[in-house]
């Protein structure tokens, strides 16, 4: 997918690896000059040193004073900012287990980082995208955050979370050109989706094949399919879309689980 980015200054949360690292690459081979922010500071680097027109900011976006000096270092080195890309996400790993069980410190260690991260990262960016024609922000959700799934409660939330704060964004932010999407992943092939469900020693390879069961392609996603949909709601042609969310999820959330029926 090529769109017309030249000019453009974008911040991507979470750039270190996966769908952040190729939403990160997408931009800039679409001529857009990237701030790629992680947590994991050396990983982000080596990550940025892999892609044209980028610098590398070592951010952890649940640290309101991290994200507003890394805020200020964004904007000073690109000159402004035109795009903003929530991406930066956890979830759990070990804690599969229902709500009654759910240890209360890793549901606040989620929501800090999914939900509170993105909001105060979009806080930090309104005044400098609000100084552009036509800011623009993809918060990434996910599907669990539109249909929710059993055994990882803080995870849903904070995705649901996501897509209503989206819808809230959109109608405040509209006053000042700012368009505010959602794009919504189903299971994505990433290193940490490889290491629970797709590969040969995964911790949760049985329940994969049961997952991808109920997806009408029959497989994950890609990191590029997921950044495809990113440039879709960044490009300049889509300047009447805003407040959606985009479930790119191979069909799931079309019925996929009542394929057999």
């Amino acid at each position: 997918m090529k769109i017309d980015l030249n000019g453009k200054r974008a911040l991507v949360t979470g750039a270190a690896r996966g769908i952040g690292q190729a939403i990160a690459a997408q931009l800039s081979a679409n001529g857009a000059h990237v701030a790629c922010a992680d947590i994991d500071g050396q990983a982000v680097r080596k990550s940025a040193a892999e892609v044209a027109n980028t610098i590398a900011i070592e951010m952890d976006i649940s640290d309101e004073s991290q994200v507003n000096r890394g805020m200020e270092q964004i904007v000073d080195q690109l000159g402004g900012l035109d795009i903003l890309v929530n991406n930066a996400g956890i979830n759990t790993m070990k804690h599969r287990v229902n709500i009654d069980q759910f240890p209360l410190e890793e549901w606040e260690r989620i929501l800090k980082v999914d939900l509170t991260g993105t909001y105060l990262v979009s806080k930090a960016a309104i005044p400098a995208l609000a100084r552009q024609d036509g800011g623009r922000v993809v918060n990434i959700a996910s599907v669990m955050g539109v249909v929710p799934a059993r055994l990882q409660c803080a995870f849903t939330a904070a995705k649901a979370g996501i897509v209503h704060l989206t819808k809230t964004m959109a109608i405040e932010l509209a006053e000042q050109g700012i368009l505010v999407n959602c794009v919504a992943p189903g299971s994505t092939l990433t290193d940490g989706t490889k290491q629970l469900f797709y590969s040969d020693d995964a911790i949760q390879k049985e329940r994969a094949e049961r997952m991808l069961s109920h997806v009408p392609l029959a497989r994950a996603g890609t990191v590029d399919e997921i950044a495809h949909t990113v440039l879709f709601f960044v490009a300049p042609e889509s300047s009447y879309t805003t407040g959606q969310t985009l479930c790119v999820d191979g069909g799931w959330t079309a019925g996929g689980f009542f394929r057999d029926f």
